[in-house]
């Protein structure tokens, strides 16, 4: 019998600060699938992220947590140097927070996501991964990221549910590596549906330097992460949705 097909995007949300927005979170809240909700080490604040939660389960959306760096002014996407125990911490109290609001709300935390440059860390450095899978065992929920060989297996063996993430909004480069947002190219709804298409039919996507390359995850079931603070978010998310329309009937 043949593996039934899923497609999902997520969206990072509730990255404003105070009285400054980020995104337009109210009409993506009706496109996507599954917020990632800032915790306020990167983005986000207490009430930010009560709003984010209630508006989530409005349109109800699954919530998951979104730990970020401990950098407001770098926005979670500038390297820094954190010792693994700390790290620890740093993802056990941004999930908590969450998961003590979600629980206020009546809404069960679905996953935790780590941001920017943290996603990046994790794939690079064995003891922070380890750090943070560690956290996120304790809540007993899945993690989302780039099913790298070196995260499947970290993911395996300590026993948490790994689900695999696409990106259409930024670029790979030709080892099929995931490229920061500003080093990448804009995205446009034009490209977003090449992208989604592209991976799912084949599981290649055209990296940075001209070249298709094949990337790692099972196309038939994944979540596209859409970046809710790129320009034009609204309208590439709406484009991921029409081509994800097609894939299902397919």
């Amino acid at each position: 019998m043949a593996e039934s097909r899923w497609v999902e995007i997520n969206c990072d949300m509730g990255e404003g600060f105070g009285r400054w927005k980020m995104g337009p979170d109210e009409e993506l809240m009706s496109i996507v699938n599954v917020a990632n909700v800032a915790c306020g080490f990167h983005a986000g604040d207490p009430s930010t992220m009560v709003k984010t939660v209630r508006l989530a389960k409005k349109h109800n959306v699954k919530v998951g947590a979104h730990p970020g760096m401990p950098d407001l002014l770098g926005f979670g996407r500038r390297r820094m140097n954190v010792s693994p125990e700390d790290m620890y911490a740093l993802v056990l109290y941004q999930v908590g927070a969450l998961a003590g609001i979600l629980a206020a709300e009546g809404v069960p935390l679905n996953h935790v996501k780590p941001h920017g440059e943290l996603y990046f860390y994790i794939q690079r450095d064995a003891a922070i991964r380890d750090a943070v899978l560690r956290a996120v065992r304790t809540f007993d929920v899945p993690i989302y990221g780039l099913p790298t060989e070196q995260m499947t297996e970290a993911c395996r063996q300590i026993g948490l549910k790994l689900i695999p993430e696409f990106y259409p909004d930024i670029d790979y480069n030709e080892k099929g590596e995931l490229i920061p947002v500003a080093e990448s190219v804009p995205a446009t709804p034009e490209l977003i549906d090449t992208r989604v298409s592209a991976f799912a039919t084949t599981g290649t996507t055209r990296a940075n330097n001209g070249d298709m390359v094949k990337l790692p995850g099972n196309r038939r079931g994944f979540s596209i992460c859409i970046h809710s603070d790129l320009p034009g978010a609204l309208e590439n998310a709406v484009a991921a949705r029409k081509a994800i329309g097609r894939l299902v009937l397919s």
